[in-house]
């Protein structure tokens, strides 16, 4: 198989498909993808939600990419397409996944907002992570995972033409993201999450290849 065939089976796994249905609220996870941004607010508008939370500061990748942070420029995709000043709120500290939880948990409880159910949005190759990681640390919660609803050859033609990400930095996220999925079902920090024998010989076979800028020690969470 190539790199690319591998690629696509770790973007397959990657996704979970849930079903999407009105809630009380948005919650879209910060990163480098302003397409997350799109989705987030493509579903406020089409009324899936009340209120649109962008949470995320700058991250690994972002804080190399970008001097403003995550929530803030997604804020303003959103507004850009209509979603009212109004019904967007913005946590703009957190660093990671496990602080992108905690500093928006502490957000609705500052700011009062209806949490029974909400769907939340990231990118296509971290839903399965997400999913994982809010059963953990937040179990209380009932949520829907959503993402922007683009194929893997759009995103391989969407980081061709990026001048901040490539279609490699593309790859070795995945690569990493699964690494996560692995490691912290073990240590805890999320549910532990099957992975399938052709999934795993795909990210061997990409490691291999140098696909390995994203992973991280074994003793690390976030």
């Amino acid at each position: 198989m190539s790199a690319m065939d591998d690629a696509k089976t770790l973007w397959e796994y990657h996704h979970l498909h849930q079903k999407i249905v009105p809630a009380e609220g948005i919650i879209a996870f910060g990163s480098h993808d302003l397409h997350v941004a799109e989705r987030a607010a493509e579903l406020y508008l089409s009324g899936y939600g009340r209120y649109l939370i962008f949470t995320g500061g700058l991250g690994r990748i972002t804080r190399a990419i970008w001097n403003k942070p995550e929530a803030d420029q997604f804020a303003e995709v959103a507004m850009a397409a209509g979603v009212p000043e109004q019904a967007i709120y913005i946590e703009n500290q957190s660093t990671n996944t496990g602080e992108n939880i905690e500093y928006t948990k502490k957000l609705i409880l500052d700011r009062q907002l209806p949490v029974h159910s909400v769907i939340v949005v990231d990118k296509p190759f971290k839903e399965r992570r997400l999913y994982a990681t809010l059963k953990k640390q937040w179990p209380a919660l009932s949520f829907m995972v959503t993402s922007p609803q683009n194929s893997f050859e759009e995103y391989l033609e969407y980081y061709r033409s990026s001048a901040q990400v490539s279609p490699d930095d593309f790859i070795n996220i995945m690569v990493g993201d699964l690494q996560r999925i692995r490691l912290y079902g073990k240590n805890g920090f999320q549910i532990p999450q099957q992975i399938p024998n052709d999934v795993w010989k795909a990210y061997l076979a990409l490691v291999q290849q140098g696909y390995d800028k994203q992973l991280i020690a074994e003793s690390k969470s976030e």
